[in-house]
């Protein structure tokens, strides 16, 4: 039996298990985090290509299992179409990206209708395009949100302090989920969709979530911070819900991981399901803040 080394018997108990390769995870997540420190601080303009290549990855990795689960998606279109909308959004803003995302979505709708050609009626049609349109959302659109927040810049703080406070955040949720749902998860949240998520993981995340932001935006962006508050809870809220949307994602494909691609995380889209929600929120928040 494991007992726990001499000397610190008094500490409390995990109540769960990491479930990952806690080593790999951790290496893994420190590579990239030091790619992303490279793209903001030392490469000029790496973070729109950065986050252009994570979006292209996850949309090829979420269509290469949908199409295993026998769904019949455009594949060009959807990463040619997030491409469009991210990159629309860096000269035009909001208004590129919104116009990159109807016509993508367009194309999905009316290249799904003749997929079999003008004198064969198509099959699934509602699904597929649904499903395509849900894609085209939940990564290129909600990354692009990411994307823009190098976009702001005040006199007392760059673009890149606003990608920093954004990650800190994300990193500060993560870190107080973690620790507390392995050290204290009892009460799942939703057990039908995520069984080892749970309330004591989530108040975790909205403590450390809250903090962080606070921290960072009182210090990095030099505004009041109960205005972090806001961003640390609606950030931890929306990646919460954006971990729930892929699990149910994996459960109703009957896979447990999008790819191997990242030891100890999964695939690309396991790294980033609570982060794309989380960066439409930030987006949010924070340019509610810089126009006040």
């Amino acid at each position: 039996m494991n007992r726990p080394p001499k000397g610190l018997e008094h500490l409390p108990k995990p109540r769960n298990s990491a479930g990952r390769d806690l080593k790999a995870a951790i290496g893994v997540g420190v590579g990239l985090g030091a790619i992303v420190l490279l793209c903001i601080f030392v490469i000029p303009f790496g973070w729109y290509p950065l986050v252009a290549l994570a979006i292209a990855l996850a949309t090829w990795e979420v269509h290469a299992r949908l199409s295993e689960a026998g769904y019949l998606v455009q594949r060009w279109v959807l990463i040619l179409g997030g491409q469009l909308m991210l990159w629309s959004s860096w000269p035009f803003g909001t208004k590129g990206l919104v116009s990159a995302y109807v016509a993508a979505a367009l194309c999905l709708m009316f290249g799904r209708l003749f997929h079999y050609g003008p004198k064969t009626p198509p099959k699934n049609y509602l699904r597929d395009t649904a499903v395509g349109i849900f894609v085209l959302t939940w990564i290129p659109l909600f990354g692009s949100f990411a994307a823009m927040l190098s976009l702001f810049g005040t006199d007392q703080a760059s673009g890149a302090m606003f990608i920093v406070t954004f990650m800190l955040c994300v990193i500060a949720s993560d870190t107080g989920g973690y620790i507390a749902g392995v050290m204290f998860g009892k009460h799942p949240m939703a057990p039908a969709v995520s069984p080892k998520k749970s309330w004591e993981g989530f108040a975790g995340s909205i403590f450390f979530g809250a903090i962080a932001g606070a921290l960072t935006v009182y210090f990095l962006l030099d505004y009041v911070w109960w205005w972090g508050l806001i961003l640390g809870v609606g950030l931890v809220i929306c990646a919460t819900l954006g971990d729930l949307v892929e699990s149910q994602f994996k459960r109703e494909l009957g896979i447990k991981d999008m790819s191997n691609l990242l030891p100890g995380h999964g695939g690309i889209m396991d790294r980033l399901d609570g982060m794309l929600p989380s960066a439409m929120v930030t987006w949010l928040v924070l340019s509610t803040v810089t126009t006040i």
